[in-house]
């Protein structure tokens, strides 16, 4: 310490920190404080200003000022009303308060000065290197400030004093008081260099924010506050050209409301929205919101609806006319037909028909919407994972729309449209819902009558909505949405059917489409049948009407490049269109052989006919499957050989021949994946005639599951493998005893040319097969 100053006259400043070089003044109105000034006034003019550590104590005492003060000389003192006084005071250094005690009715306390040495000035190139930095730092700060003046900023950068520039910068700057305290004792000046550096940068970072904030802010309300003046200025002049369009937009949406075919509930719920558009004013974006549902609802058909035809034998002609076969779907919509014309009402059913690709699905749905006169829908429902696409968003979220039932509704302009949801089985979910759910309400006959979109906010009435849906597998539709349709099969085409659409139906739209209308044109049927069977392999005929289209346009160039009169494509002909043949059937065998089986097989796209071929060999009794086999038709092969073990001694075989011989199964096309039980009597067939070297017949075909003891357990897919079967000129077929009704239902062009014979065990399978048991 420096210097001892003995019983100085105290004053604790509340709020406020002074600082050396610092003159500023400070009211008092404690009688301490008033007597302390008067006390130091008397004496010379001298006295100590310690901050209070907080502002509330009204009668501090040591513990309750900060260590640090400042020495300042009095300059001036004014009364000022209700017993208060304003002094002017220059601070001079800053001291460290010792003893603090209250004599003469005021604050007195010995208070020591600072050397040299404790405020350790560091040597002149770092105060050099100090003044430098604190200079940049400081015009930072004044150009983010902007409120200190020119004249102090200049004062403040021609310093080269550290010290002195520390203690101006620090009385000049706007900072509160807590911080000025933390400047006030930091005695050392490397240590209050650092302290106001510190400061200084986040005051400037703070500056900039702020600053970033305000432009944003005044950016948005000088926007909001242009578009507000704009707004009210063309109201004002469209009002005085006579164009104010808010009122005569709600007078049309009152007159449309007024000639609306509704219930009382939905015209009361658009007069509402009618008030709330007028009162919205023009151009507002809640406005735009309104208008856009009251044009919704306004253009749904509440209540009209177009009146059916209900002639049946019109709609025959017009079904017989589009399609050829479909003989189920024709009857059930012709029974539709009837119950609607005896009962003038009828529930309106839930069709889904459900078939492979291309076998005339969604044209059918069209050709019955023609049929009855209804308006037609389309809704494709493949890929769609959003539940909204069903029910509509809410009207809260900013470009909210119905959903895709609410505007098929809307596109079909009345109540009874026929709606063809096409590919249901398509529909998937995610986490935004689950769209088949949200089918279940549209297609439950019992609750559609009120169906809630979510944007349209009424109960729509489905009712007397005709429901036709597509699907190509009905096993990725959830059950609780599949129990609420019938299900009517479309099953693949045989080829007298994909002839008689190719001629009647296909090669006149591809003559129309290709511009040979007015040209001598042909194909003749043996070419057609040689195109279905060698050039197309389908269930539908899709690619078949394209093989034509190409037909007719290769027909199109030679017409034009060569000028030709007329062209008839013929069977030999064919090539010369399509080029080599892409498909050849698989034709029985030659002769019988050992350990080779024809099977048969569904696949997407029609039945199919397959050679399964078995090999012994001496082995460790191993069983070997290759051909893509799948773990179903493994599983099957396990069963045949356990049932072949089983039966034995009654064929002969060895105990001693499945421990030193390996079976290999193999199916034939390894590429393709196979998988299914149906094979299952077809390998134990094929094992059987390997091991016991007993050929099996070459025009024999069967399908079944096995089981351990032999059982022919039923399978699905009969009219396509049957039509396989035919194809490749199989005479015998075996088919299990329980698929009897299916066969039943099949047609007779189908079965014609095929014994099928019905089976329930394996012996009758392998008496059948087996030559040398064969009672043919």
């Amino acid at each position: 310490m420096n210097e001892l100053i003995k019983n100085i006259p105290v004053v604790a400043l509340r709020g406020m920190t002074l600082l050396p070089s610092m003159i500023t003044h400070f009211d008092i109105s404690r009688e301490k404080s008033v007597k302390a000034v008067e006390t130091a006034m008397l004496r010379d003019q001298k006295l100590v200003v310690v901050t209070q550590k907080s502002p509330e104590t009204q009668d501090p005492g040591r513990k309750d000022l900060h260590k640090i003060g400042t020495l300042v000389t009095v300059k001036q003192i004014m009364k000022l009303p209700q017993n208060i006084f304003r002094v002017l005071a220059e601070g001079l250094e800053r001291v460290e308060v010792m003893d603090l005690d209250v004599a003469d009715g005021c604050l007195v306390a010995d208070a020591a000065t600072f050397s040299e040495e404790e405020l350790a000035l560091p040597d002149e190139k770092n105060q050099e290197a100090m003044v430098q930095t604190l200079r940049t730092i400081f015009q930072d700060y004044c150009q983010a400030n902007g409120k200190i003046s020119r004249e102090t900023a200049l004062q403040i950068m021609e310093q080269t004093d550290l010290q002195k520039m520390v203690d101006q910068i620090a009385v000049n700057i706007p900072v509160f008081y807590e911080e000025k305290q933390k400047l006030l004792e930091a005695v050392d000046l490397t240590e209050r260099f650092e302290q106001l550096s510190v400061l200084l940068e986040n005051e400037i970072q703070v500056m900039n924010i702020k600053t970033e904030i305000q432009e944003k802010v005044k950016a948005r309300v000088d926007k909001n506050q242009r578009e507000y003046i704009l707004r009210e200025q063309l109201k004002v002049i469209r009002e005085e050209l006579g164009e104010d369009t808010t009122g005569a937009e709600a007078d049309h949406f009152q007159e449309e409301a007024d000639k609306l075919e509704a219930s009382d509930e939905v015209k009361e719920r658009i007069e509402k929205e009618i008030e709330r558009f007028k009162n919205a004013g023009n151009n507002s974006a809640e406005s735009s919101v309104i208008r856009g549902y009251i044009e919704t609802l306004l253009e749904l058909p509440w209540d009209k609806e177009s009146v059916d035809n209900m002639d049946l034998a019109n709609a025959r002609e017009i079904l017989d006319e589009d399609h050829y076969g479909l003989e189920k779907v024709k009857e059930r919509v012709l029974e539709f037909l009837a119950v609607r014309a005896l009962t003038k009402k009828g529930d309106s059913p839930i069709i889904c028909l459900v078939g492979p690709p291309g076998t005339g699905k969604t044209s059918i749905a069209r050709s019955i919407a023609r049929a009855l006169d209804k308006k037609y829908v389309r809704i494709c429902l493949g890929g769609v994972r959003d539940e909204a696409e069903i029910r509509g968003h809410r009207r809260t979220y900013i470009g909210a729309m119905p959903g895709r039932i609410a505007n098929g509704m809307k596109q079909a302009g009345v109540k009874n449209p026929l709606m063809l949801l096409d590919e249901i089985d398509k529909v998937s979910s995610d986490y935004k819902g689950d769209t088949s759910s949200a089918l279940l309400e549209v297609l439950d006959s019992e609750q559609n009558n009120k169906f809630r979109d979510h944007y349209v906010e009424l109960p729509l009435d489905l009712s007397e909505v005709l429901f036709i849906a597509t699907a190509n597998d009905v096993q990725t539709i959830p059950r609780p949405l599949l129990d609420r349709m019938e299900l009517i099969e479309v099953s693949s085409y045989t080829e007298n059917e994909k002839l008689h659409i190719a001629k009647e139906h296909l090669l006149e739209k591809q003559i129309e489409k290709n511009g040979l209308c007015g040209y001598d044109f042909s194909i003749t049927d043996k070419a057609m049948k040689k195109l279905i069977s060698s050039y197309t392999r389908e269930a539908g005929v899709r690619s078949l009407e394209r093989k034509i289209g190409e037909i007719c346009r290769k027909a199109a160039r030679e017409f034009l490049e060569e000028g030709k009169g007329s062209i008839k494509v013929t069977e030999t002909s064919l090539k010369n269109y399509l080029g080599k043949e892409r498909y050849t059937v698989n034709r029985l065998n030659d002769a019988d052989d050992i350990g080779i089986v024809r099977g048969l097989a569904w696949t997407s796209v029609g039945g199919d006919t397959l050679e399964i071929e078995v090999n012994v060999m001496p082995g460790k009794g191993e069983l070997l499957l290759t051909g893509q086999l799948g773990d179903v038709m493994k599983e099957s092969a396990m069963a045949g050989i356990s049932y072949i073990r089983s039966v034995s001694r009654e064929y002969g075989i060895d105990d001693k021949f499945f421990k030193e011989n390996d079976i290999h199964i193999h199916i034939p096309e390894g590429a393709v994946p196979k998988d299914g039980p149906s094979a299952g009597i077809t390998m134990a067939t094929a094992m059987t005639s390997a091991i016991t070297k007993l050929p099996v017949r070459a025009d024999i075909a069967m399908t079944g599951e096995i089981t351990l003891r032999g059982r022919v357990l039923p399978i699905g897919g009969l009219k396509e493998k049957l039509l396989a079967a035919k194809n490749a000129g199989i005479r015998l077929v075996l088919v299990p005893e329980k698929n009897r009704p299916d066969v039943a239902e099949i047609s007779s062009e189908i079965k014609k040319g095929l014994e099928i014979r019905f089976v329930s065990h394996m012996d009758e399978v392998l008496k059948a097969a087996l030559v040398k048991n064969s009672e043919n």
